[in-house]
């Protein structure tokens, strides 16, 4: 199976929403909305949902999240689901996402990959490695 990478950028817009498990022992607990869309080998837009603990020392927590994506990769149509896990120790960061299996519709059915997000003056970037 051949590998494809590409790349681009996002906006992304995230609102808290109501949680059930409060935090304790200075532990923060969160919930978010988050919608982003996407521009380059992407095009289209996602919707999801983030759980997030952040600690008492600055600079470490934690999240996971889905989102479905819907749009276009690389001018194929269809939708497929990325699953986030996230860590930070100390400002150290740990991010892996992940095409959730069998979640690619349409021409994008099969869709496996792992996409990997970086920031760079305030702007957001993707790079997107799959297999289709």
């Amino acid at each position: 199976m051949i590998t494809t990478l590409v790349s681009g950028q996002f906006t992304v817009k995230m609102n808290p929403i109501g949680g059930y498990a409060q935090g304790k022992h200075g532990i923060n607990l969160g919930r978010m909305s988050i919608d982003k869309t996407f521009t380059g080998g992407l095009e289209g837009t996602s919707q999801g949902e983030m759980l997030s603990a952040m600690t008492a020392t600055q600079g470490s927590a934690g999240y996971v999240a889905i989102e479905q994506v819907i749009g276009q990769l690389q001018g194929k149509q269809g939708s497929f689901v990325l699953q986030h896990f996230g860590t930070m120790a100390k400002g150290k960061d740990r991010l892996i996402l992940e095409v959730v299996p069998d979640s690619g519709s349409d021409q994008l059915e099969g869709l496996t990959g792992e996409m990997i997000i970086r920031i760079d003056g305030g702007v957001h970037y993707y790079d997107f490695e799959y297999q289709l």
